[in-house]
């Protein structure tokens, strides 16, 4: 689950994760045009970018309760022994799906505690405690494997072979990064605290990267230079729950029946070339 920030006074947006792979979707979806290489293959690529946190399902069902905010834990704030069970389930259920999916559902989770491949400079596995890094190193040689394997039987087959030739694969892999942290961008901080980013080693094609920068331009509309959707404009948006923290000391009986009873919402917004 992610929390997102608000201004003093102001209740919480909560965004359940399937909320925030909805939004990644739609940005593969509208992904590519003359300059940018759109996803492939399309319909294996979408579909797992839609589901690359499936892993949460049970957790954002029953979100645990976080004592230091009165609120549900928010995202790479959830336990150890939690948040890695997650790693693990995302690319089970991508799996089942199609290997490609399960390979890059995998890496996703394998990549988020060692910064992305080398892609970004938040590493997950150096905020896990000490005493707990056991949990982080089996899930890590468990995904190892499976990458392995998946790897193995998508290379025996003809027609899903060059799908993992390492430049191709590594493409696919980069365009899910930034579908991920472009949403997070949006489901993590609430409008007006929104400031200008860069979003680096974004595919033009197989062999080339550049960065995206992205600012705010006006309530609800952003440029992202250089551009790298089909239309111009593109209109995204997506969904949570509005709450307020517990008093300290005290917490909900299920913050699962808070959340079905908080009033839902809906946050939209535009990017434009510039």
């Amino acid at each position: 689950m992610i929390i997102q920030t608000a201004a003093d006074g102001k209740p919480r947006f909560a965004i359940m994760m399937d909320e925030h792979t909805a939004l990644a979707g739609q940005f593969a979806r509208a992904f590519g045009n003359a300059s940018f290489e759109p996803v492939e293959p399309r319909e294996l690529m979408l579909y797992m970018v839609q589901h690359h946190d499936q892993g949460w399902a049970a957790l954002d069902a029953a979100p645990m309760h976080d004592p230091r905010t009165g609120l549900p834990f928010n995202l790479a704030d959830t336990p150890a022994p939690y948040i890695t069970r997650t790693s693990t389930a995302s690319p089970e259920f991508n799996e089942r799906h199609h290997p490609y999916c399960g390979l890059l559902s995998s890496m996703h989770s394998w990549g988020l505690y060692n910064g992305r491949y080398g892609l970004s400079d938040m590493v997950l596995i150096d905020r896990i405690a000490p005493g707990e890094r056991h949990y982080a190193d089996r899930m890590l040689e468990g995904e190892l494997a499976r990458q392995a394997r998946l790897k193995a039987a998508l290379a025996a087959d003809p027609q899903t072979a060059p799908w993992v030739e390492p430049s191709r694969l590594f493409q696919s892999y980069k365009q899910l990064q930034f579908f991920d942290t472009l949403a997070l961008y949006f489901n993590r901080t609430h409008e007006g605290a929104r400031a200008e980013a860069t979003f680096k080693h974004v595919p033009l094609d197989r062999d080339t990267d550049v960065p995206l920068h992205i600012r705010p331009l006006s309530p609800g509309v952003y440029g992202l230079e250089p551009y790298p959707f089909a239309e111009d404009p593109g209109e995204f948006f997506f969904t949570g729950r509005y709450i307020e923290p517990m008093p300290e000391g005290t917490q909900p009986s299920s913050w699962g029946s808070v959340l079905a009873d908080a009033p839902s919402g809906r946050q939209s917004f535009r990017i434009v070339a510039g």
